[in-house]
């Protein structure tokens, strides 16, 4: 059975950059053969749950500037799966959570960049998914609860966002982490391993750092979806690392 994961997908350069992580995602995809990936990106934000609709090969989103021209050469030209999406959308109706289908929507760099790596034939047929940062950690754990058991199915979860998310806060160059980005981290992570979802809907008051972390939602936000979906007993801790000071490569599986 497939667990689901919160995978941290940082800079853009990832695609590109033959990182600790990267190396990390490629393992990690050679561990974990599904039938099919449901990904929910922080990149696509919808008022309500949006879904790609397509059998049709995706057009890749270059939806970020000033990079090297090598990372906009990049295609990652997986499928859509309509049989996929009606499936998820009949989930979602069970669970009275409004979806709407896109037919016209690429795969962004929350999604891509993390695929290439895992899946670099691109030969996995993929739905991705909306999320919304005005909605409650609440409700993004409910959309994440109507989709447990597809790991049952051969089908992998993947909330694609990061913990600590703060652009304004980055150091350039700087190895070591800050110390308030490590400590909301450890917070998240105790707790998860305590199963404490009451604080963790709580994050906002009550874990240390918060502010700083999570400035806005978007990329925080897929870490419940995950966590809703998940089937195991535990969260495991799949890497922990740090780049530029802030930024946070703290992944799980669910």
């Amino acid at each position: 059975m497939l667990p689901s994961l919160f995978l941290a997908h940082g800079s853009p350069m990832l695609a590109i950059e033959q990182t600790e992580y990267a190396t990390f995602l490629e393992e990690l995809g050679a561990r974990f053969k599904p039938k099919a990936i449901v990904v929910f990106t922080a990149h696509w934000e919808t008022e309500t749950l949006a879904m790609t609709y397509t059998d049709d090969v995706y057009e890749t989103i270059y939806d970020f500037g000033g990079f090297p021209d090598e990372l906009y050469q990049i295609e990652y030209r997986a499928r859509g799966s309509k049989v996929v999406a009606e499936m998820l959308e009949a989930r979602f109706a069970e669970h009275d959570i409004p979806v709407r289908r896109d037919g016209e929507r690429g795969l962004d760099h929350g999604t891509w960049t993390l695929l290439h790596r895992m899946y670099p034939e691109a030969n996995i047929p993929l739905v991705q998914l909306s999320v919304n940062p005005y909605r409650s950690p609440e409700e993004h754990y409910r959309i994440g609860e109507a989709l447990r058991g597809l790991g049952e199915q051969g089908i992998l979860v993947i909330g694609s966002g990061v913990t600590v998310h703060n652009l304004r806060m980055i150091k350039w160059g700087q190895r070591e982490p800050e110390g308030w980005s490590v400590a909301f981290d450890d917070w998240l992570i105790e707790r998860l391993d305590h199963g404490d979802s009451e604080s963790l809907f709580r994050y906002e008051e009550l874990a240390p750092g918060a502010r700083m972390a999570v400035p806005r939602a978007e990329h925080f936000v897929p870490l419940y979806v995950a966590l809703g979906s998940g089937s195991k007993e535990k969260p495991e801790i799949l890497y922990r690392g740090y780049d530029m000071g802030t930024l946070s490569y703290l992944s799980f599986a669910f």
